[in-house]
C-alpha cells in the first residue's frame, strides 16, 4: 500500500483540470475556425437579384421595345398579332357588358394576392412582344425596377408587383385575348393609336353600328 501526500493529490487534480480547460479552449477555437471557414465559403446573395431585369436588356434602345411590326416569319410577332386580331374582333360592347355581369359578382374563386401571383407562373402573355416568360417573372421584374428607381415609394413598388393580377382570369377559361394586352374603349370610334388599328377591327360587329361612330 502506497500513501500519497494530499498536496500531491491536489496538484494532480489541478493539473488535470487545467489540461481539461486547455482542451476545451482548443476545441472551441477549432469550432470557431470551422465556422469562420464556413462563413468564408458561403456567399449570401439578395434573392431579388434573380428577378431583376436581365443585364442583357440594359443597353436595349427604348425604341426597340413594344415593336408591333408585322413579320410572319417571326413566331412571337405572329403570336402577338393574332392575339390582338382576336381581341379587336371579339371585344364588343355586348361582350364587355356580358363579362362585367359575369365577373363582377365576385363568386368564382377566392385567393390571396400571393396565391394569385403564383398562379401567374402558369401564364405566358401572348400579347407581349418583348418577353416569352411566365407572367410572375414579369411582375417581380416590374416591382424590382421600380424599387431601384424609386426606393422610397413602397406603394409604387407594390403597384408594379400586382399590376397584371387580373390576368388570372385566363386560368378560369377566359381566352387570353379577353384579359391581356392593351385595353381600349368600346362603344365609340376606335382610337388611331391602337396597335394594328387599320386592319384588326375589320370583323368587329360594332364597326357597323352607327351609334358607336
Amino acid at each position: 500500500m502506497v500513501l500519497t501526500d494530499r498536496s500531491d493529490v491536489r496538484i494532480a487534480r489541478n493539473s488535470k483540470a487545467q489540461e481539461k480547460r486547455q482542451n476545451g479552449h482548443q476545441e472551441a477555437n477549432d469550432k470557431e475556425n470551422r465556422i469562420g471557414d464556413l462563413h468564408h465559403d458561403v456567399k449570401i446573395i439578395d434573392p431579388s437579384e434573380l428577378l431583376r431585369p436581365e443585364p442583357k436588356f440594359a443597353q436595349k434602345p427604348v425604341s426597340q421595345y413594344r415593336d408591333y411590326s408585322i413579320d410572319k416569319n417571326d413566331p412571337i410577332k405572329e403570336r402577338v398579332r393574332k392575339t390582338y386580331e382576336a381581341m379587336h374582333t371579339n371585344q364588343t360592347v355586348k361582350f364587355v357588358r356580358d363579362k362585367m355581369d359575369e365577373w363582377c359578382k365576385f363568386n368564382h374563386f377566392k385567393a390571396t394576392m400571393r396565391e394569385a401571383l403564383e398562379k401567374l407562373n402558369e401564364l405566358v402573355d401572348e400579347s407581349d412582344p418583348d418577353v416569352n416568360i411566365p407572367n410572375i417573372v414579369h411582375a417581380f421584374q416590374t416591382a424590382e425596377r421600380i424599387r431601384k428607381d424609386y426606393p422610397n415609394d413602397d406603394w409604387f413598388q407594390l403597384t408594379g408587383l400586382i399590376h397584371d393580377a387580373g390576368k388570372i382570369l385566363a386560368m378560369f377559361d377566359e381566352p387570353q385575348w379577353s384579359v391581356v394586352g392593351d385595353t381600349f374603349v368600346v362603344g365609340c370610334d376606335w382610337s388611331k393609336n391602337i396597335v394594328y388599328r387599320d386592319e384588326s377591327f375589320k370583323n368587329n360587329p360594332d364597326a357597323e353600328n352607327p351609334e358607336y361612330k
